[in-house]
Formats: structure tokens, C-alpha cells, sequence
């Protein structure tokens, strides 16, 4: 888990206790498949996303977010939903808690996507089936639940 400066300067003066983030998820899909990334700091898989910047658009973040974790150009298509309450309270092995607030775009991917090997161990496409078998973040569920069925080919 990487955190910005701006985290690492909330850090030092409240130490592990809970902080509460805004976020953006990105809901990649090609078809019926949908890219998850299996996190190094948990071994879940997830959809990919983070947190927002203080003063950045949460489409910009989105985008950025992408970029960063597997190296790929997305466009957004649509906004999904907004999701937080008790399933987006996470604790890092460090310590840290966090409670994420996160908007969850529909994304195209525009070119392909590789693990950032600091914060991912892999990437992967999906289906809603095969996701139900992983070891997952469970609120994953409630934004693929709400993400319309792929149109046919």
C-alpha cells in the first residue's frame, strides 16, 4: 500500500485510528469477464481503484488510479454507484484503518494491463461465477451486483 503525502501527513498525527477516505473503483470488463487485481497487502482479489487526492477530480483519480496499479489508459462509460458503510473499513497489516467512501465507474479498457508488482501480485479477468470463488473483498459483490449485464455481441 502506498500512501500519499497527504495520508503520511493525517498519519503522524492521528497514528492507526480510523480515517475515513474518499475512494473510486474502476469496473473494467471485456464481455462477461471483469479485470480484478489480487492485492500484496491482503492476497484478495479486488476491483482495482484507490484513493482520492485532495483537489482531484474523482474521474481524473479513477484514471489515475488505473494507471498506476497496472500500467493500462481507461475510459470511463458510466458511473456505477457510490458504496461505503461497514464492508469498506479495511486494516492494513501496518495497522492502519481506514474507512473508503468510493465511486465506482464502468471502465473500457484502452490498452493492456500488467500488475504494479509493489502493490499487486496479479491481475486477472473473470467471470461473475468465477468471482463468487475467490478470496475477495466481499463489497466487490454489491458493485458487480449493481453493474448492468454486458449488451450481447
Amino acid at each position: 500500500m502506498t500512501r500519499s503525502e497527504y495520508v503520511k501527513s493525517i498519519r503522524s498525527r492521528i497514528g492507526h485510528d480510523l480515517l475515513q477516505l474518499p475512494g473510486v473503483t474502476a469496473v473494467i470488463r471485456d464481455g462477461e469477464q471483469f479485470l480484478l487485481a489480487r492485492h500484496a497487502h491482503s492476497g484478495l482479489w479486488s476491483l482495482i481503484g484507490g484513493a482520492v487526492e485532495p483537489g482531484e477530480e474523482p474521474s481524473d483519480a479513477v484514471i489515475r488510479e488505473v494507471r498506476e496499479e497496472t500500467g493500462a489508459r481507461v475510459r470511463i462509460t458510466a458511473i456505477v454507484g457510490a458504496y461505503g458503510g461497514e464492508p469498506m473499513m479495511v486494516q492494513y497489516p501496518n495497522g492502519d484503518r481506514v474507512a473508503y467512501v468510493t465511486v465506482a465507474y464502468e471502465c473500457e479498457l484502452l490498452s493492456p494491463a500488467v500488475a504494479d508488482l509493489d502493490e499487486l501480485f496479479e491481475v486477472g479477468w473473470f467471470s461473475r461465477h468465477e468471482i463468487a470463488d475467490l478470496p475477495r473483498r466481499e463489497w466487490i459483490d454489491r458493485v458487480l451486483a449493481d453493474t448492468p449485464e454486458a449488451p450481447p455481441r
